[in-house]
């Protein structure tokens, strides 16, 4: 079947929140966009599968102030105030869009007036693919991108990738491309976080963008023993016990999580929602009802009956880390690429801490709204060359090896970075002696895939995702080993103090020889 070949102004690669907000927001600006997206613009990724808080703070400089302090101590004391401020005023305004032009039936309080703190992942997302297409964009489902597309000066020109449905690869050439393809999860199985692979950091990487903040991806989410559901929130009315039914000491979803994963290093650990009032638990079924599906369906009651958890990790989708923002309007350091979502840094806006919902999701709608935006007028400001720019590939691991292909298939490069990321004692429980090992064994098995690893057609897609794991393997346990103090999420058992002389940000970038850098203040003022 012959590649399909079109052109737009802008083209953005994702179907979440990040992306669709972009999309809506490019088109709105007079651009020509696509979007594609590895699964089903408004179904796949994170947000999709489940309820989201939303960091939603009314204009009252003292909320505000508040809202903005509640975190800072948590990350380490890294974000950045002016883009704190920035988010709150286009999250406010975003909400707002939601409720007035989407019509999103937001719940009502006592008095009268809606409750904007936060959205039903499916409703959103339906909701935003059908403003995605009242806006003209032409969407690519089912359509992974395998990589970016650079013009003779290395700005970003478009990219190319397969439409699995039609058996088809496709390429677009762009005035720019946005990045919100979402974190890395490491394919661990928490909820909606399958096509959440890291590729576009790798792609990224690969014409020359830094990743920033990236120690803080050691995000790992409480969920049922016997299930995927990682909704932490509720964990905070739990109690956790030991196996033979004794209270778990320090153990918690908010603060302690590194309790429960040090003590299922050798035993099961059991929780019980038994500090949830009856009230609150009618509030609970009402907000997050996928929640309790699981426990339904095993004849479990959460509120009364003991059930084993476990912990999945979920890498940078829940941490900070990500492709590094050097301008207002989401731009990299590559001429032509944005990034939004949590394919992006969130430290501007976290530090070294964030969560589920709340932050991350007024980031993706902020950040896409941004990214969206300076795309169209960056493609703009290209004119006619936007897209008749004679461009050249830019992917490497997993598509052009340096030597004889052979060595590594893409399911053992998988489960090869897994064994490194996935344990508890390896990535959250981090030590030097740990970690220097497992950086070995990721640059031996990244050695192996950059010389060996080859795919064609539908096999392109597990290819880079595995190149993108073992990438964000190696950028993060570099970093994790950079920064030798406990900050934000990252904590070294054989640093537990947070050092006054590491307060930066460390950047991040490389591919066959990885780098770490500490952000200068003239970046940092940049950045801003």
């Amino acid at each position: 079947m012959s590649e399909l070949d079109l052109t737009a102004d802008v083209v953005i690669a994702g179907g979440g929140p990040a992306a669709s907000w972009a999309a809506v927001k490019a088109a709105e600006a007079g651009a020509d966009v696509i979007v594609v997206d590895k699964g089903y613009l408004g179904t796949s990724g994170a947000t999709a599968s489940c309820g989201t808080g939303v960091w939603y703070v009314k204009p009252d400089p003292e909320a505000r102030e508040i809202a903005k302090a509640s975190r800072e101590a948590l990350g380490g004391h890294l974000a950045d105030r002016r883009w704190m401020d920035r988010v709150l005023d286009q999250t406010y305004e975003n909400m707002n869009e939601l409720a007035e032009i989407s019509k999103y039936p937001f719940p009502v309080g006592p008095d009268g007036r809606q409750i904007r703190r936060g959205l039903q992942g499916p409703e959103y997302m339906r909701r935003m693919r059908l403003r995605v297409r009242r806006a003209g964009v032409r969407v690519l489902d089912h359509s992974p991108v395998g990589e970016l597309l650079v013009d003779g000066e290395g700005a970003v020109a478009g990219l190319t990738g397969y439409r699995r449905q039609h058996d088809q690869a496709y390429q677009i050439s762009a005035g720019a491309v946005v990045l919100a393809t979402g974190g890395c999860a490491f394919l661990s199985k928490a909820l909606g976080c399958d096509v959440n692979t890291g590729d576009g950091a790798l792609f990224a990487a690969e014409v020359g963008a830094e990743m920033s903040g990236m120690e803080f991806s050691n995000a790992y989410a409480i969920a049922p023993e016997f299930t995927s559901v990682t909704k932490t929130a509720f964990y905070s009315f739990a109690t956790f016990y030991h196996a033979d039914g004794s209270v778990l000491e320090g153990a918690g979803s908010q603060r302690g999580r590194s309790v429960i994963a040090r003590t299922l290093l050798t035993e099961k650990v059991l929780a019980r929602l038994d500090q949830a009032t009856p009230a609150e638990q009618l509030a609970m079924r009402l907000a997050q009802p996928n929640f309790f599906l699981p426990f339904d369906r095993q004849g479990i009651d959460p509120f009364a009956e003991l059930f084993s958890v476990t912990m999945l990790a979920e890498g940078t989708v829940r941490g900070t880390g990500g492709i590094r923002i050097t301008g207002d309007g989401c731009s990299t350091s590559v001429p032509g690429l944005y990034a939004a979502g949590d394919a992006a840094t969130r430290e501007l806006i976290c530090g070294g801490f964030t969560g589920g919902g709340s932050h991350n999701s007024a980031w993706a709608m902020s950040s896409g709204t941004w990214a969206g935006r300076a795309a169209a007028r960056h493609a703009r400001s290209l004119g006619s060359r936007a897209t008749s720019r004679t461009v050249q590939s830019a992917g490497g691991a997993g598509l052009r090896p340096t030597g004889t292909s052979g060595g590594l298939t893409a399911d053992e490069v998988i489960a090869a970075v897994q064994r490194e990321v996935l344990p508890y004692d390896k990535n959250l429980l981090r030590h030097g002696d740990r970690l220097t090992p497992a950086l070995g064994i990721l640059d031996a098995t990244w050695a192996e895939l950059r010389r060996g690893l080859r795919a064609e057609g539908g096999d392109v897609v597990r290819a880079r995702s595995a190149a993108a794991m073992a990438a964000h393997a190696r950028w993060m346990y570099n970093a994790a080993l950079a920064r030798a103090e406990t900050r934000g999420m990252h904590k070294r058992s054989d640093f537990p103090e947070q050092d006054p002389a590491q307060h930066h940000r460390l950047l991040a970038g490389g591919l066959d020889e990885v780098w770490i850098a500490t952000e200068t203040a003239a970046a940092v003022a940049v950045a801003s």
